[in-house]
């Protein structure tokens, strides 16, 4: 009687706990809906096309000149949103950040923009998700699970530098890995320079510009491809290395 009654006491905080973790995936789960409901509904996309860009272009450098700092505070915050929340674009505002900051002062902002709102995208998808998947998919994904955990940095990196996967994409898979926060926010911050930089630098010439297939043409693409391979560099050496004599 007295084993049932403690183990009873002992269940409680757990179920407990349980139903709070329960509550709070479901409060994160509604405010992402929300948010995104509320994107898609007022049609906010609009305001994120090269068009927009360039039609208001004049108003844009206006109101930075007048007020930098809450320029760049707006700015940074934007990205963040729209990253977070896996929203398109993330592109149009970085060639909006290198026209009205400058190529290398608006690559950091996009860079600060983007690391942080990608971050919260991995932390919602492993906050929500990853236990479900491990649970449900546990069986099959667990050699990749440790594969990656391995080489987690070398991964990611190659991840990013390539533009062929999409960024938000990566964000929301990584989550449901093992790696840890650390390393991933070191390599994303690193991965998506020259991307950033590349539109950053092609946003100084936004009034050339015409379509976005311009600034991503086979030679830069080729370009990102070759650095994504050679973060792998580390990987294929260890993996040699490895190979019995």
């Amino acid at each position: 009687m007295i084993d049932q009654q403690v183990a009873m006491q002992n269940d409680m905080p757990v179920s407990g706990q349980a139903r709070g973790f329960n509550a709070g995936r479901m409060v994160i789960a509604a405010v992402i809906a929300v948010a995104i409901g509320a994107f898609l509904y007022f049609d906010l996309g609009q305001y994120l096309s090269l068009d927009a860009l360039k039609q208001n272009r004049d108003q844009l450098l206006a109101f930075t000149e007048s007020n930098y700092a809450v320029s760049v505070g707006i700015f940074i915050l934007t990205y963040i949103v729209v990253t977070g929340l896996s929203l398109p674009g993330a592109v149009i505002l970085t060639l909006a950040g290198g026209f009205v900051f400058g190529g290398v002062i608006g690559t950091l902002f996009v860079n600060l923009g983007a690391t942080t709102g990608a971050t919260l995208a991995f932390l919602a998808a492993r906050y929500l998700l990853r236990d479900w998947v491990e649970q449900k998919f546990g069986r099959w994904i667990e050699p990749v699970q440790q594969g990656f955990a391995k080489n987690a940095f070398s991964y990611l990196l190659t991840l990013r530098l390539i533009p062929l996967f999409p960024f938000f994409v990566v964000n929301l898979v990584s989550g449901l890995t093992r790696v840890n926060v650390g390393t991933y926010v070191a390599a994303t911050a690193i991965g998506i320079i020259p991307g950033s930089f590349v539109y950053a630098y092609a946003g100084r010439q936004l009034g050339t510009i015409s379509s976005l297939k311009e600034i991503a043409s086979p030679n830069v693409i080729g370009a990102f491809v070759l650095l994504g391979l050679l973060a792998l560099a580390p990987i294929v050496y260890k993996k040699f290395l490895e190979k019995p004599s």
